[in-house]
């Protein structure tokens, strides 16, 4: 079993990576494997909806969100993490996601998600909220803590000095593992949910 860490902050050591490595390290005593990808710093332009990875099978720029699709198509769950900018996500983070869950045509369905977010002060829940979206529209159970998963700091040092911050970090790694863990074995036992057709629809009506 393992699990898909995405670092969203341009800062490759900074306050998300210090919540993000403490989910890990729960993960990792839990005997699941982890893998941090850091894509903050990188040059991911957005979605351009030219539709071609529907016949690529993956996402027509050929960068790190082809790389990561590989590894996210093979992992049981997926945590991303977010500094806050303006009370939303990293701008080339949500840049990342687009791309990922949209060219990637392989199922996520029961593949845990979580996110995490770090700010200074606030915007946290609103960050939160618009990152969970991306496993809520993917049939992904989302894997919560004991309160939102944040942390807060203007550094690295804060965060570590967030006692609290870092109890929800190690909750939500423990409850990612147990959720893992219990969807395997609800899949052995059980096999999954019974699939429909997929339903497409819209809001325009014909006038009569």
């Amino acid at each position: 079993m393992n699990v898909l860490l995405i670092n969203g902050s341009p800062h490759a050591a900074g306050c998300t990576h210090t919540a993000l490595s403490e989910v890990a390290r729960m993960l990792n005593e839990e005997r699941i494997d982890t893998e941090l990808l850091h894509v903050g710093n990188k040059d991911i332009r957005g979605c351009i909806a030219c539709g071609k990875c529907r016949s690529l099978g993956k996402c027509t720029f050929d960068d790190i969100v082809n790389d990561a699709a590989k590894k996210f198509e093979n992992a049981d769950g997926l945590v991303v993490g977010s500094p806050v900018y303006y009370a939303s996500a990293n701008g080339t983070l949500v840049s990342f996601l687009d791309r990922l869950f949209y060219s990637s045509p392989f199922s996520k369905r029961m593949k845990v998600g979580a996110s995490v977010v770090s700010a200074r002060r606030g915007g946290n829940t609103a960050t939160f909220d618009e990152l969970n979206k991306y496993f809520t529209i993917s049939q992904m159970p989302v894997a919560s803590s004991q309160y939102w998963n944040q942390v807060h700091g203007f550094t690295a040092d804060d965060v570590r000095k967030d006692e609290e911050g870092l109890q929800i970090m190690r909750t939500l790694g423990r409850n990612i593992a147990f959720l893992i863990k219990s969807i395997a074995l609800g899949k052995d036992a059980y096999g999954l949910p019974q699939q429909e057709t997929h339903i497409a629809t819209h809001f325009i009506r014909a006038e009569r």
